[in-house]
């Protein structure tokens, strides 16, 4: 045996790598919850979820009125009592108290602003709407990336179960070839290219660890694990379906999150614009303040000699001119209300799109799924013909070799169908935002 052969062999006979080994099992369900939890975009989007609700909370608060305490106290050092001095060319008395305080209370309240709390509170709750439509969309968009990597753990699971069938196939294949060399009825070159086959076997049992291996740390980056995971055991690429048809999915991708959330931009961008004209209307603005002030020779804050005086204003503003910032102001909200009802039209043009494509591609897979199974199918049965055909002396050994091979592609086309099939589909599921 080659040099390769011996290397080959110890590393098919050295087993699963041991990432593999100590990778602990998780079902689809559990990658995707730990995705839900672990993964940067969707934090990153329930962080601007909780920043939105606080932006409603303080649109809510803009109609209360603002209120403020203020309180000092002073002491004068050192104490002067009964002295005088020249303060602005007039004489000062000098307060024979050493502790002077002040306390005061002051309310601000705006009675009329031409409506335009009503519209940033419309703004904030269209920011709101935007960023829980965000969170879903992250949601899903982490859940397809975690669905890819945990197919494409069964898939490579899927394939080293083939290259195992392919190598015990070569075996025999090498055992009998080896018998019929003894017997003399075949040629020193059918036991070699049986030898090459089962090299090319054992080969692909090695790439296909080392894909299921690669496969489970892609898996473990997805859901954000501080430990190595791996597809459970009891999970499979079978044959998928779903739960509803064409035109229930075009309806649902018509209201999905991609265009929810360009709608309520466009609402946030309109609110916005209806609050841009109301800087050309008056605002009137209500006060009122109290303030007391006393002196004492103690510290003493909370004393009853308080000296109170207070104040309540009316007052209106109507600007008249401001360098046409106004119509700055209002020429933005207009383009901004328009940017956002051309990615509104775009969001439905891309998820019909993206529906097309993603249906195109399921259903296309499942049928790829139903004719390899056949292919497969036909592909054992010619290879055991060829191999009894060989046996009696009715066919080459090249014969055997075209029949293994092409009955190893039609297991690989039959495994990347099954996934491409799993990945169309959580690719809709990602598109309505719901489970199918």
């Amino acid at each position: 045996m080659s040099l390769l052969g011996v290397i080959l062999v110890a590393a098919a006979a050295a087993g699963p790598a041991s990432a593999d080994t100590a990778a602990r099992p998780i079902t689809l369900a559990e990658a995707v919850a730990l995705a839900d939890k672990n993964a940067p975009a969707v934090i990153q989007a329930q962080g601007q979820q909780r920043t939105s609700a606080a932006g409603v909370r303080a649109a809510y608060a803009a109609f209360l009125p603002s209120i403020s305490l203020s309180a000092s106290a002073s002491r004068q050092v050192p104490v002067q009592q009964g002295q005088t001095r020249v303060e602005n060319g007039q004489v000062v008395t000098l307060a024979p108290e050493a502790w002077s305080f002040n306390r005061g209370l002051g309310a601000n309240m705006d009675l009329f602003v031409g409506g335009r709390r009503l519209f940033e509170l419309g703004q904030a709750r269209a920011q709101a709407l935007v960023a829980n439509v965000n969170v879903l969309s992250q949601r899903f968009a982490s859940a397809l990336a975690v669905k890819e990597q945990y197919f494409g753990v069964l898939a490579a699971r899927e394939s080293e179960q083939a290259a195992h069938a392919q190598l015990e196939q070569a075996q025999e294949q090498l055992s009998s070839v080896m018998l019929q060399l003894r017997a003399r009825t075949v040629t020193r070159s059918d036991s070699l290219r049986a030898e090459i086959l089962v090299h090319n076997a054992r080969l692909a049992v090695m790439l296909a660890r080392t894909a299921q291996s690669q496969a489970s740390a892609s898996l473990t980056r997805a859901v954000g694990t501080p430990y190595l995971v791996t597809a459970a055991s009891e999970e499979s690429l079978d044959v998928t379906t779903l739960a509803l048809d064409d035109p229930a999915l075009r309806a649902l991708a018509l209201e999905g999150p991609g265009v929810r959330q360009a709608q309520a931009s466009l609402d946030g961008a309109r609110a916005a614009l209806r609050g841009a004209w109301t800087t050309y209307l008056p605002s009137v603005t209500a006060s009122y303040s109290r303030s007391g002030s006393a002196t004492g020779t103690a510290f003493d804050p909370t004393g009853e000699d308080y000296a109170y005086s207070g104040a309540v204003r009316l007052s209106l503003s109507f600007p008249v001119f401001e360098q046409l910032q106004r119509v700055q102001q209002v020429t933005q909200a207009r383009v901004a209300r328009d940017d956002a009802e051309a990615q509104l039209r775009d969001a439905r043009l891309a998820a019909l799109e993206t529906l097309t494509q993603a249906l195109g591609s399921f259903h296309a897979a499942a049928e790829r799924v139903a004719t390899q199974q056949a292919t497969v199918g036909a592909a054992e049965e010619d290879l055991r013909m060829q191999k009894e055909k060989y046996e009696i002396g009715a066919a080459t050994l090249l014969d055997v070799l075209t029949s293994q091979t092409t009955l190893d592609q039609a297991r690989h086309d039959l495994i990347q169908a099954r996934y491409d099939q799993r990945v169309a589909k959580a690719q809709l599921e990602a598109l309505v935002g719901r489970d199918l």
